[in-house]
């Protein structure tokens, strides 16, 4: 038992990751910080390979290590599960797949102390599945912005974030997310989610340091092939750009939402035209309904301005093309 609370609780949802799981957790011990000032709890999702043994032996050898147990019920509830027993001041989530570079958190904690920061966000780079760096910090994701400058969250969103809404980039106050809970069942959770949070915070900023290491790897739920799983990430999609529509509705300044739900709808028009072309009309007839033309080029690449400009023009066009494109 902690005789005062810890600064920082990092969150790991963990399933199925067997083979990658003590390479992540030896990273979160593998910090500047004594095991007094922070935790590390594992939401074991209801893994079927080894996992759950392995998080009972981490909690039983480091006394800042806590585990859940849960039926399995996917990443946001698993999150969610980690949030509603965290202690610390600030919270973090980790994926169990992927690792921190060492000796990196007491100077994020730090800066959030000094500073009196909601949100922090930190650099993150690629690695393989032999934890060899294939993106080494090579051209920045566009659009975003490292600057420490503080910033309130509606102007950290619609100026800094760029497209990048990964979750993990983030160290949170934890009462900005007491009423921010993940949404589950869902693909693309980090989308929803990320504006939502940010639009809570008064100060954010951040540190353009590599803290955070995503393990690409093949065969990954977001790059699954697998039908039905196509079919619920395109309709997730459609549900998403209702999510964005409502968050952004009273907002003066719209344009990060805008610019995000066009690619969005390029993406569910490109998807109709590889896999979906028998169901076009429905489909497209779905988005239409939806007032999301004309589309917004903000924060947009070269290539993705000239499919918006298409689909400005004809999103049957657009569909058509891909179509013809993938065959």
């Amino acid at each position: 038992m902690f005789k005062i609370l810890p600064k920082l609780s990092i969150i790991v949802p963990v399933y199925n990751v067997e083979c990658y799981l003590r390479v992540c957790v030896d990273s979160l011990l593998a910090q500047d910080m004594t095991l007094e000032e922070y935790e590390i709890i594992l939401v074991d999702d209801g893994s079927l390979d080894g996992c759950s043994a392995i998080c009972d032996e981490y909690a039983f050898r480091y006394k800042n290590i806590s585990v859940i147990h849960r039926s399995n019920g996917g990443l946001s509830a698993a999150r969610n599960s980690g949030l509603s027993v965290a202690k610390g001041e600030y919270v973090q989530f980790v994926d169990s797949d992927d690792y921190l570079e060492h000796n990196v958190l007491r100077a994020l904690v730090e800066k959030m102390d000094k500073e009196k920061l909601d949100v922090l966000r930190f650099n993150y780079q690629n690695v393989n599945e032999q934890y060899e760096v294939f993106e080494p910090n090579k051209v920045r994701k566009p659009f975003v912005d490292f600057r420490d400058e503080v910033c309130d969250g509606l102007t950290f969103l619609t100026e800094r974030l760029g497209t990048a809404c990964y979750v993990p980039q983030f160290i949170i106050r934890r009462t900005l997310l007491e009423n921010c809970l993940f949404k589950e069942g869902i693909y693309f959770e980090d989308v929803e989610w990320t504006p939502r949070m940010l639009l809570k915070a008064e100060r954010v900023s951040s540190v353009n340091t590599i803290v955070y290491n995503y393990l690409y790897r093949v065969g990954s739920i977001t790059r699954s092939t697998d039908e039905e799983k196509m079919k619920k990430r395109l309709g997730d999609r459609f549900s998403l750009i209702d999510s964005l529509q409502e968050q952004a509705s009273n907002l003066a300044d719209k344009r990060w939402f805008e610019g995000t739900i066009s690619q969005l709808v390029v993406g569910i028009i490109c998807s109709i035209g590889k896999d979906y072309y028998s169901s076009r009309k429905e489909l497209i007839g779905r988005l239409k309904s939806k007032k999301v033309f004309p589309l917004s080029t903000y924060q947009a690449t070269l290539s993705a301005k000239r499919k918006i400009h298409l689909a400005n023009l004809s999103p049957m066009l657009l569909c058509r093309m891909m179509h013809y494109q993938s065959l």
